[in-house]
């Protein structure tokens, strides 16, 4: 494993049978937590796709307490040399499954293409992933009508438009020329054109997921994690997350619908997405100590209360045995819920609703939907 070899911030090609990916650690591993590991979107590579969010000022308090790992696809980190003549890319199925190579126990973080290879990866691997923090995921195969458009869109637009498209809504592209300007100009000088267009037609080629509804009693195919669903409310993936997105988890997942917020969230709004992953992880059962924001005081003041379960976790991580990490031992440690009226699965359940213009959506039965 990899793990070893990563201390501070250090760049790293991992050869695996479907192609070299390279891997940038920052910070070092703490004891047997989980290492947040990321996986960007198609025209991105880890740095346009991370930087902002890991950067900002709030995330600061996270990184003290887990390592990241920043996964590049094959050939779309900065300096990526040019694919040679016969190269055959791998699928999205194939990509997740370079991943067990990287690390052994990971909090996903994936946008887009990103989301859902890391899906993949914790549907195949579930003892590997703790949870799932998903932005803009869609779970389905491109349908005929999308193959349609895109084939129409490429006659008449350039790959980096159509990447555009993909990333951003249209109020975005229309009125904030600066940022558009920004990413398309990335897209075009820093982006190895050769190797990108091999990367969206792998992502355009996905297949179905094919996540199957839990049903009491039945070993169904489904995510056996916490899932935090995200997307803005002007995003072009708001639809599939919102409408079409079939993801169904055995812990309800929690889906973020952020306002005034586009098809990049941790770029246009990184506060509110840091915030809302430090309450994912603390139902998680990590960072029971963190800082107050005014998304935890708004609870107290209303009379709500957020208790920490750090000391009745009992969470066992010396051997994967012991740690019961598919949750079937409910009964060894607090985060398998052993005590729910005092703490939600995630703290985003219903947590943001006290925020200036934040509130709770009507729950539906699939999920908890949060708009901020």
């Amino acid at each position: 494993k990899l793990l070893e070899m990563f201390c501070l911030n250090i760049e790293h090609d991992v050869e695996t049978p479907h192609g070299r990916i390279h891997c940038t650690m920052k910070g070092v591993p703490k004891g047997d937590r989980p290492v947040i590991l990321t996986f960007h979107d198609i025209g991105l590579n880890h740095k346009t796709c991370w930087d902002t969010l890991f950067n900002h000022e709030d995330m600061a308090e996270i990184m003290q307490h887990f390592a990241v790992c920043h996964v590049d696809a094959p050939g779309q980190h900065e300096g990526a040399n040019t694919f040679s003549t016969g190269y055959e890319y791998p699928s999205m199925d194939q990509l997740s499954e370079t991943l067990p190579l990287v690390l052994k126990s990971v909090i996903g973080m994936g946008i887009g293409a990103g989301a859902y290879i890391l899906t993949r990866f914790a549907l195949d691997y579930p003892n590997m992933v703790e949870g799932l923090v998903l932005i803009n995921i869609n779970p389905c195969a491109e349908g005929w009508m999308d193959w349609a458009a895109h084939k129409i869109s490429g006659w008449t637009h350039a790959m980096p438009d159509m990447i555009i498209t993909h990333l951003f809504g249209k109020e975005e592209i229309h009125h904030n020329q600066d940022l558009i300007a920004t990413y398309r100009h990335h897209i075009i000088n820093d982006m190895n054109q050769y190797n990108l267009h091999h990367f969206v037609k792998s992502y355009e080629s996905r297949r179905d997921l094919e996540i199957e509804r839990p049903v009491p009693g039945s070993n169904v195919r489904t995510l056996k994690c916490p899932s935090l669903l995200v997307v803005g409310d002007s995003s072009p993936a708001v639809e599939a997350v919102v409408s079409r997105n079939t993801l169904i988890t055995r812990p309800l997942p929690t889906r973020l619908l952020m306002a005034d917020c586009g098809g990049m969230p941790q770029v246009d709004q990184p506060g509110k997405l840091t915030e809302a992953f430090k309450y994912f992880i603390q139902g998680m059962g990590y960072m029971p100590s963190a800082s107050m924001t005014r998304l935890v005081r708004s609870r107290t003041a209303s009379g709500s209360s957020v208790t920490s379960m750090e000391g009745n976790r009992s969470r066992s991580h010396t051997s994967e045995g012991n740690r019961s990490r598919s949750h079937t031992n409910e009964g060894s440690r607090s985060r398998s819920h052993t005590a729910d009226n005092q703490r939600g699965r995630s703290h985003t359940d219903g947590s943001m609703d006290g925020t200036g213009n934040n509130s709770v959506d009507q729950a539906v039965p699939k999920s908890t939907e949060v708009s901020c």
